[in-house]
């Protein structure tokens, strides 16, 4: 009977540290700082610069329309969000619009007649485009 009381206790033992754990790290991701408003600003016009451009958007074989592609990102942004703050612009590129986490493959965006690119260079550009626009306007 002392056995069992015994090995009772120390299961439950074992138990308090995983729960402890498992507590923190709930609480941690719930109070994850949010993304600095510049760099969701320069996101924000990342994506918006995709969805006005009429270029298309290919991940995992298929092409998109523009519209879907920036939902896509977006959605994948509150993904990344949620375990932490996306500390840069080229951050948010490299974790969520570079490649398809589900099967490693590169995104591309296709304009036009144009041959395809890797998304990471067209964002990146578009980043060095907003960027150097926005060198001109005062803060």
């Amino acid at each position: 009977m002392l056995a069992d009381g015994c090995a009772k206790l120390q299961r439950a033992v074992v138990r308090w540290p995983v729960l402890l754990m498992v507590l923190v790290t709930v609480c941690g991701l719930a109070f994850a700082d949010p993304t600095p408003a510049p760099v969701r600003a320069e996101i924000d016009a990342m994506l918006n610069r995709l969805e006005t451009s009429a270029c298309e958007f290919q991940r995992n074989g298929t092409w998109h329309d523009s519209a879907r592609a920036k939902a896509h990102l977006l959605d994948k942004l509150g993904y990344i969000e949620k375990r932490g703050a996306v500390q840069s612009a080229e951050q948010f590129i490299e974790l969520a619009a570079s490649r398809s986490s589900m099967s490693g493959k590169p995104y591309q965006v296709r304009c036009g007649g144009a041959a395809p690119v890797e998304s990471n260079q067209w964002l990146r550009e578009q980043l060095t485009a907003i960027r150097g626009s926005s060198r001109g306007t005062p803060r």
